[in-house]
């Protein structure tokens, strides 16, 4: 049976960041961009911060080489959506629209992401799985 996806930790997030932003890293990579000039406390910290989310599936092991280097095993849009629909149950009883109202409150969007917000609703309602979870 598959995990259930955990939350992800302010310190989780940091090093998703950074392999999302560099690729493959090793512990040492990590902790020299984490925390530019740390000792071993930082890098011990790091190294245990890495099993945790290696448990938790967030990040996988290379162990080929002597230095094992990780990469992020969940990518930043199914992050971003996980944490969105969490926060539409949370707040909104499952509904994003008021999320979206608040964001084109907050500045207004442009001409582009108006458009795309546009094709992305079309594109929901036309679809088999859109139309089965919309609520009237």
């Amino acid at each position: 049976m598959p995990r259930e996806p955990q939350d992800v930790t302010e310190a989780e997030l940091a090093i998703l960041q950074v392999l999302w932003r560099q690729g493959k890293c090793s512990i040492r990579q990590l902790t020299d961009v984490l925390h530019p000039g740390g000792d071993e406390a930082q890098y011990a910290t790091v190294k245990k911060q890495l099993e945790r989310m290696e448990a938790k599936g967030l990040v996988e092991r290379d162990r080929a080489l002597f230095v094992h280097v990780f990469t992020a095993a969940v990518d930043r849009q199914e992050l971003l959506g996980r944490g969105l629909r969490a926060l539409a149950e949370r707040f909104c009883e499952g509904s994003f629209a008021p999320i979206l109202g608040l964001l084109g409150k907050a500045r207004p969007l442009s001409a582009k992401e108006r458009k795309a917000l546009r094709e992305l609703i079309e594109e929901s309602d036309s679809s088999p799985k859109g139309k089965r979870n919309r609520k009237e």
